[in-house]
């Protein structure tokens, strides 16, 4: 028995927004299943109850369409309704499908019922340590027939369901579609957990009994998980059904070679995208984490990292998260962008930081085109913007040398005439510069004497952005506006 099409699935625990390594692992799956033709699966691992929550799950989807990575099943994004032949997709809406195949594992002798308290197991496991050994279960219960365990949880004991290893001793072989062949003795486990006494699947069970009721064929994952595969292939082997095709991801490290924290900055998708990162930008930026164009190209989009996807190019060393190769790369993909799309991507940004600017399209792209190659994220443009706000015009402490210079009336007296003079609403930036030479000639001043009182007239203080580039974004009436609350300070 083989798989008919190549079907992958991401399956997050819905604890918070999207973290940066399940983007990946999300980005992974999905190029793999368009670069062959197969479907991209979202099932949803809630069975942690104290952990899991709906509105944890809504910020993941959240990130996900974000991010544009779109699943062909799983929970709807809007109603969370499971769409698709096998659903649910929720592991908490699945549990008599773990409990009958628990029940087939007891049956076939693969699985028995444990009775041992906490206390127990910890005694043994301390004792085991002391001796040096593994910290296996040894239960004595797992000699007891299927009645007599019935029997005695129908007076009430409590059980967990473990799945017997101990008779299978052999060397279990995963040939990683990253890593190449990988080897596990069955005696690095003991009898693990199925069933919690209470009836709550843990998470080998469930991931491997949906990826076999959803048809799963390749399960790309992270790195963290590939200790969990041999719990996984012991659970295909007794069950006689067919085991999909594992490849574990390198692990992400920060620039400490660290694994990346939280405590290092963002790593959450929200987060960058609070910041003003472009999704595609930061899909590119996660993809080259652990995989490389067979070209060598390094700004991609999504079409390319499609087509050029191969697993034969993952590389299992960590790969380093670069924060300053991220900006980079989000520097690329936006100035990529035509300067209407740049607009209205930062336009949110600006409204949030209460900037008031022009509806005029024909100017805001003109303000586009004269910003952006000084923009790095979309929050960079309020910064770059600010000074064109009416809104956000203020006469600064560091101006106030300015106002006791004797020259400073003179130019700015010069400034409001010349402005006053103009025809048109915007001047350009050569005429702007033809009209600082004229004030210079009528107030007989240079330097910064000229220079200082009439930035301070423009932007409120005498250091900063280039006026020859911020004066031709501005109208006459604004200009004049400002120049008259300076010569009023006087």
């Amino acid at each position: 028995m083989s798989f008919q099409e190549v079907r992958v699935r991401f399956a997050p625990s819905p604890t918070g927004y999207l973290h940066v390594g399940g983007a990946r692992t999300a980005l992974y799956n999905y190029l793999y299943a368009k670069k062959h033709g197969g479907k991209f699966i979202l099932r949803v691992e809630d069975t942690d109850q104290a952990r899991s929550t709906e509105e944890s799950l809504k910020m993941v989807l959240e990130d996900l369409q974000w991010l544009g990575l779109k699943w062909d099943e799983g929970p709807h994004p809007s109603t969370l309704e499971a769409m698709g032949p096998f659903g649910p997709y929720k592991q908490s809406e699945r549990l008599s499908i773990y409990k009958n195949v628990a029940e087939e594992l007891l049956q076939k002798g693969a699985a028995y019922y444990c009775f041992l308290t906490d206390e127990e197991i910890d005694a043994q496991r301390a004792l085991a340590k002391a001796q040096g050994r593994p910290p296996h279960v040894e239960s004595p219960y797992e000699s007891w027939s299927l009645e007599k365990s019935l029997a005695k949880i129908a007076e009430g004991g409590q059980a967990v369901v473990r799945f017997k290893t101990r008779a299978l001793k052999k060397d279990y072989v995963l040939n990683d579609l990253i890593r190449g062949e990988v080897r596990f003795p069955s005696d690095m486990v003991g009898d693990f957990v199925l069933l919690r006494s209470g009836g709550m699947p843990v998470y080998n069970f469930c991931c491997a009994v949906d990826d076999h009721m959803m048809k799963i064929s390749h399960v790309l994952r992270a790195e963290e998980h590939l200790p969990n595969t041999l719990r996984q292939m012991m659970i295909y082997e007794a069950m006689h059904w067919v085991t999909p095709a594992f490849g574990h991801l390198s692990l992400i490290l920060d620039e400490d070679r660290q694994k990346l924290s939280k405590r290092k900055g963002a790593t959450s998708c929200h987060e960058f995208k609070l910041e003003g990162y472009l999704p595609e930008a930061l899909l590119n930026f996660v993809a080259l984490l652990g995989w490389s164009h067979a070209n060598g190209k390094e700004v991609l989009t999504m079409d390319e990292m499609i087509s050029g996807f191969d697993l034969g190019r993952a590389n299992p060393a960590g790969a380093i998260f670069d924060a300053v190769k991220l900006k980079w790369m989000n520097a690329q993909h936006l100035r990529n962008l035509p300067s209407a799309e740049i607009w209205k991507q930062i336009a949110p940004f600006l409204q949030n930081a209460g900037l008031e600017l022009s509806s005029d399209p024909a100017w805001q792209e003109q303000s586009v085109d004269v910003f952006k190659s000084a923009m790095e994220t979309l929050n960079d443009a309020v910064e770059l913007y600010r000074p064109l706000s009416d809104k956000s015009f203020t006469i600064h402490d560091e101006a106030s040398e300015v106002f006791t210079w004797e020259s400073s009336k003179a130019v700015l007296a010069a400034w409001k005439e010349l402005v006053e003079q103009e025809n048109s609403e915007f001047m350009t930036e050569e005429r702007f510069l033809k009209l600082q030479d004229l004030v210079k000639e009528k107030a007989q001043v240079k330097g910064k004497f000229l220079f200082m009182p009439i930035r301070v007239a423009v932007i409120g203080k005498p250091h900063g952005a280039e006026l020859k580039i911020l004066v031709p974004l501005m109208s006459k009436k604004s200009l004049l506006a400002r120049v008259n609350q300076c010569l009023g300070k006087l």
